[in-house]
């Protein structure tokens, strides 16, 4: 099988390494030369690995929304104009854009794929633009980035997303491979998010395994911060400070929506 190119910045791609995934099929990831984007070969069991859209192994899903609401939180109050809508693109059962509801943001649900549990009656408003999207643990799971980003763009012109970056030394026992489920199949370094943004026209910025892709440039403020290696550290500490300072939407949601339970 001659070695795909790159999805990313579609030079050649070196084989990595070969895994068994789901237990049952021996698969093979490919590297690219130049941006380091690591892609499976053509995922043929997907179909299979998401016969449950939240795989058994995700253990850490409700932190995950927890840590990562109290660092949206502190990026939209410093960033962006909080009373503004926003949308949370594969969104799952809803509980990020529960929490976001919670604190205080009118945050709205997005995911052709899962059951809305936790945020009924905020689906997205199919059309409309939003101020801000937020996809968490969504990039990894693309087989086309570019499609995906694309569809992203469409609804806001701001992505805040989490995924975790290739380590400098890789093992094939790296737990973010995610060989029990088989659904990671692209994973990213710093350089192939900084080339997907540039070929998009956006503007990119890390802060380790949040990033934020942009079509408008943050403030002198905002990039200096991003390049401190505390920076998402600090802005999870700084929502224990502005939360007490928003109103919290846990009960008008209530009384808009009695109808529904």
């Amino acid at each position: 099988m001659e070695n795909p190119l790159c999805k990313i910045c579609f030079s050649d791609t070196s084989l990595k390494f070969e895994l068994r995934i789901l237990q049952k099929y021996d698969i093979k990831y490919f590297q690219c030369l130049k941006c380091g984007f690591l892609q499976t070969e053509t995922p043929y069991w997907l179909e299979e690995a998401y016969k449950n859209p939240i795989n058994v192994s995700d253990t850490g899903i409700v932190v995950r929304n927890l840590r990562s609401a109290r660092i949206v939180s502190s990026l939209i109050v410093l960033f962006f104009n909080k009373n503004e809508k926003f949308v949370d693109y594969a969104g799952g059962f809803g509980l990020f854009t529960r929490i976001m509801r919670d604190f205080g943001f009118d945050f709205y649900w997005s995911d052709p794929y899962t059951k809305n549990e936790m945020a009924r009656g905020f689906e997205i408003q199919i059309g409309k633009k939003y101020s801000l999207l937020t996809t968490f643990e969504s990039f990894e799971h693309f087989e086309e980035p570019f499609d995906e980003v694309r569809k992203m763009l469409k609804i806001s012109d701001t992505i805040i997303a989490s995924t975790e970056l290739l380590p400098k030394k890789l093992s094939i026992h790296w737990w973010y491979l995610g060989t029990e489920h088989g659904q990671h199949i692209s994973i990213y370094t710093a350089k192939a998010l900084q080339e997907l943004s540039k070929r998009l026209g956006l503007f990119y910025y890390n802060l380790d395994n949040i990033h934020i892709l942009s079509k408008k440039k943050m403030s002198i403020w905002g990039r200096f911060l991003f390049q401190s290696y505390f920076a998402k550290y600090f802005l999870y500490a700084f929502s224990y400070i502005i939360n007490p300072f928003l109103k919290t939407k846990t009960f008008d949601d209530m009384n808009r929506y009695k109808h529904l339970s």
